[in-house]
C-alpha cells in the first residue's frame, strides 16, 4: 500500500505517495554510499555548521513543522511545537559535543603506548515511528551525521509528509546529497535495504514484532543494530507520596501524546494506604479532559493516530474485560468524527489476563493495588519490558532504593522528564537494546580502534 496521509481528527486523506522503484532505491543506496567516502573526511566543524543550521531553521518554522504533525498524527499542537523544539535542541546538542565525545581516549599499556580512536561505520539504515515524527529523527540524525555517517530513514507510512519535510531541512541546511536520504519503500524493500552490502548499521524504533523482524534480518547480515521498542512503564506510588503532586504527573504520563508514548506511565502501581485517595483524584483528572481538534489550543484530548490504532486498543480493553479486569472508566469510542477514545481505567487485572502483559498505545490506564515496597517492585519487575518507570515519594533516598532494584533502562524519581538531549535513553528485555541520546548514543554506530605503539622486542 502506498504511503498515506490521514488526519486522525476526522479521517479524510490529506496526500498519498507511491513507494519508491527498484531503480529509485539502488539510485538512493549509491548516492548514500558515494556521499559517505567524502562526508566521512569532513572535519568536526564543517559537520556542526550544516546540523546547527538545520537546528536554526527548526526553531524559525516551529509553526510550520508543527502543523504538519497535528495534521498528519493528531499530536495536539502545543505537544507538536514542544517537539519541534527539541528535535532542535538535540541537533544543536550533537553539533556542539560531538567533537569531545569522539575524541581520541589514551590508554595505558604496561609496554608502550595506546589509545582509542572513534571512526564512523558508513551508510546507516533507521526505521522510525510515527508517534514522534520529527524528534525520532532528529535522535538519530543528529548523532550519527556528527559520527560522520550518512542515514537512509525509513519513516512510517501514516507521516509522509513529515518524512519529506525532515529530508528538506537538511538539504536546505546545506547537508550534501545522500546524506539524510528518505526512503518511501514498502516492509518488503526494507529487508532488501537491510541485505544490501552499502548497509552497515540499523536502527529501529518500533514495535516488539518489528524489532524482532529487523533485528533477526540485521543479525544474518551480522550488522549491528539498535533496538528501541515498546514498554509498559511502572508508575509506583508509595504510601508517603505526595499526592497532589504525583496525580498531577500521573496526568501527564499517561495522557502526554494520547497515551502513544513508548515510555509513558503505563502501569499504575498504588500502596493500598494511598490507593482510594490517588485513584479518586486521578479519576476526576482524566474525566475533565477536554476532546477536540488538536490544532485547537483549548484541546485536552487529541484523537489516537489513525483508526486502525483506535480499534487495536478498544479490542485489547473489550479482551482485557472479557478475561476478568474491571472497567472503572471509558473504554469505548468518542462519538464524534475522528479517532478519538474515551480515557479509560482497567483494574483487578489479574496476572493470567492478556491485559496483565499487554502493552496498551493509548489512553488506557493499568491500575494494581500493592500491600508494600516490596510488592510494588516485584510486580514492578513482572513484565516482559524494561524501558523507563518512576517512583513517587517524599523520601528521596527511599525513591533512590526503589529505582535501583526496579529491571528498567531508565527510572525517575518524583518526575517523568523522560528525554533530554543529555540523558541516555533505552531499555532492556523486550523493550530492546542500545541507547540513544547523551554521549552513549553516538558511540553506538562507530569502530572504536585500538591503536598501540611501542618498540618491543618479539616474544621468544
Amino acid at each position: 500500500m502506498a504511503y498515506q496521509s490521514i488526519n486522525p481528527n476526522d479521517g479524510k486523506l490529506l496526500k498519498s505517495f507511491e513507494h519508491m522503484s527498484s531503480g529509485q532505491l539502488d539510485t538512493a543506496l549509491a548516492t548514500a554510499e558515494s556521499c559517505f567516502q567524502v562526508w566521512k573526511h569532513t572535519g568536526f566543524a564543517e559537520r556542526a555548521a550544516i546540523v546547527n543550521k538545520a537546528a536554526t531553521l527548526l526553531r524559525a518554522h516551529v509553526d510550520d513543522f508543527a502543523r504538519l504533525a497535528t495534521l498528519e498524527m493528531g499530536k495536539r499542537i502545543d505537544e507538536a511545537r514542544g517537539e519541534v523544539r527539541f528535535s532542535g535542541d538535540i541537533l544543536a546538542y550533537y553539533a556542539e559535543h560531538a567533537e569531545s565525545f569522539l575524541a581520541p581516549v589514551t590508554l595505558h599499556p604496561k609496554v608502550g603506548e595506546a589509545h582509542m580512536e572513534n571512526s564512523p561505520i558508513g551508510v546507516l539504515f533507521c526505521v522510525e515511528p510515527w508517534n514522534f515524527p520529527f524528534y525520532q529523527l532528529a535522535r538519530v540524525a543528529g548523532a550519527q551525521l556528527m559520527a560522520g555517517n550518512v542515514l537512509v530513514v525509513k519513516h512510517a507510512g501514516s507521516v509522509p509528509q513529515c518524512a519529506i519535510a525532515f529530508e528538506k531541512l537538511l538539504l536546505d541546511a546545506g547537508a550534501p546529497v545522500g546524506a539524510y536520504t528518505n526512503l518511501l519503500i514498502s516492509y518488503e524493500q526494507s529487508d532488501r535495504v537491510i541485505d544490501d552490502p552499502r548497509i552497515k548499521g540499523v536502527a529501529l524504533t518500533g514495535s516488539v514484532p518489528a524489532g524482532r523482524a529487523v533485528a533477526a534480518r540485521a543479525g544474518k547480515n551480522l550488522k549491528k543494530s539498535t533496538m528501541e521498542l515498546g514498554g509498559s512503564d511502572p508508575f509506583i506510588v508509595l504510601d508517603d507520596a505526595n499526592l497532589d503532586h504525583t496525580i498531577q504527573w500521573a496526568v501527564w504520563g499517561r495522557m502526554y501524546n494520547t497515551g502513544q508514548t513508548c515510555c509513558a506511565a503505563k502501569r499504575f502501581i498504588v500502596q493500598e494506604a494511598v490507593a482510594d485517595r490517588f485513584m479518586a483524584g486521578f479519576k476526576a483528572a482524566l474525566e475533565v479532559l477536554r476532546p477536540g481538534d488538536p490544532m485547537d489550543e483549548r484541546t485536552t484530548l487529541g484523537p489516537l493516530s489513525s483508526e486502525a490504532a483506535l480499534v487495536q486498543l478498544l479490542a485489547q480493553v473489550d479482551a482485557a474485560v472479557k478475561d476478568g479486569a474491571t472497567l472503572l472508566l471509558g473504554g469505548a469510542r468518542l462519538d464524534r468524527p475522528g479517532a478519538f477514545m474515551q480515557p479509560t481505567i482497567l483494574t483487578d487485572i489479574a496476572p493470567g489476563n492478556r491485559a496483565f502483559r499487554d502493552e496498551f498505545f493509548g489512553p488506557v490506564v493499568s491500575f494494581y493495588r500493592v500491600k508494600d515496597e516490596d510488592d510494588a517492585i516485584a510486580l514492578a519487575n513482572d513484565s516482559d519490558f524494561g524501558l523507563g518507570g518512576s517512583v513517587w515519594t517524599r523520601d528521596e533516598a527511599r525513591g533512590r532504593r526503589v529505582a535501583s532494584r526496579v529491571d528498567t533502562g531508565m527510572m525517575f524519581i518524583n518526575n517523568l522528564d523522560w528525554s533530554d538531549a543529555e540523558l541516555p535513553f533505552g531499555g532492556i528485555k523486550h523493550s530492546g537494546y542500545g541507547r540513544e541520546l547523551g554521549d552513549l548514543g553516538i558511540q553506538e554506530f562507530v569502530n572504536k580502534k585500538l591503536v598501540r605503539s611501542g618498540h618491543t622486542a618479539a616474544p621468544v
